[in-house]
């Protein structure tokens, strides 16, 4: 068949946006150039006072955005998600990518397999040059989504945020991210979301995720106010005191060896 000819699900990608000025172009560029025939991308900023707004009306004829107050990043998904018209959903932060190929490689497996409700694949970790980084903790998490259980999710989050897509109507069912939550939001909607489905593991990296100084999981992502939200989700879906045990040691090594490589990396 001429691909010419295929008929593509609709993706609506979702970025939320606020001072980010430094890395936003470049994210956009990295959806822009997957050239997929039927995207439709929408920026939600919460009115950022740096040089933002200049690079979105440079962008405006190719995305959809908005720049207006909210309540913070989980309201700015939220807010586009409900603007959304897609069939397949995601969200990609203002300083992530994505990588070649990973729109078209997404739509084709869900066609392939419309069993499928949510699929995530590989994710690259990379500094502010976009130099790979972390890869042992790029392995590890790979080794967890090759295993893949809805145990093993309630000890560790091993999926990537950047990486990860599902069908729009999962909204009604599913609903949308819990908005009284800041930093585990996408942990909390994989957990609702595997209650119901199993993903699809694609063995294929698919995005990139930046750490940075300003980053959340450089400067808070695991200090205390992290570690208490996650802890709490998981209080939510499950009852069993070994896995939250589990949980609890896992948490504890991760912590260690997230603020050994975060004090590494501030030197």
């Amino acid at each position: 068949m001429d691909k010419t000819s295929i008929i593509y699900p609709k993706i609506s990608l979702i970025t939320p946006s606020l001072n980010q000025g430094q890395f936003i172009e470049e994210t956009i560029r990295s959806v822009l150039s997957q050239k997929y025939p039927n995207l439709e991308y929408i920026v939600m900023d919460g009115g950022s006072s740096d040089n933002t707004l200049a690079v979105l009306k440079r962008y405006s004829s190719q995305l959809t955005w908005v720049s207006e107050k909210d309540t913070g990043q989980t309201n700015a998904i939220n807010k586009g998600l409900r603007m959304a018209s897609g069939d397949i959903l995601a969200y990609l932060n203002a300083d992530d990518l994505l990588l070649p190929g990973t729109l078209l490689k997404v739509a084709q497996l869900f066609m392939e397999y419309p069993q499928a409700m949510w699929l995530t694949g590989q994710c690259r970790i990379i500094d502010e040059r976009n130099h790979e980084i972390r890869k042992l903790i790029t392995a590890y998490k790979n080794l967890w989504l090759r295993l893949s259980h809805p145990s093993i999710l309630l000890i560790t989050d091993y999926i990537s945020q950047p990486a990860t897509f599902w069908r729009a109507s999962l909204i009604s069912e599913i609903g949308y991210l819990d908005e009284s939550l800041h930093y585990v939001m996408d942990y909390e909607y994989w957990l609702r979301l595997y209650s119901k489905y199993p993903p699809m593991f694609i063995p294929e990296y698919l995005a990139a995720f930046k750490i940075h100084l300003q980053s959340k999981t450089t400067s808070t992502g695991h200090k205390n106010v992290f570690i208490d939200e996650e802890r709490a989700i998981i209080q939510r879906h499950t009852n069993s005191r070994s896995l939250m045990l589990l949980h609890d040691l896992h948490r504890l090594l991760m912590t260690s060896t997230y603020s050994l490589i975060n004090r590494q990396t501030q030197k």
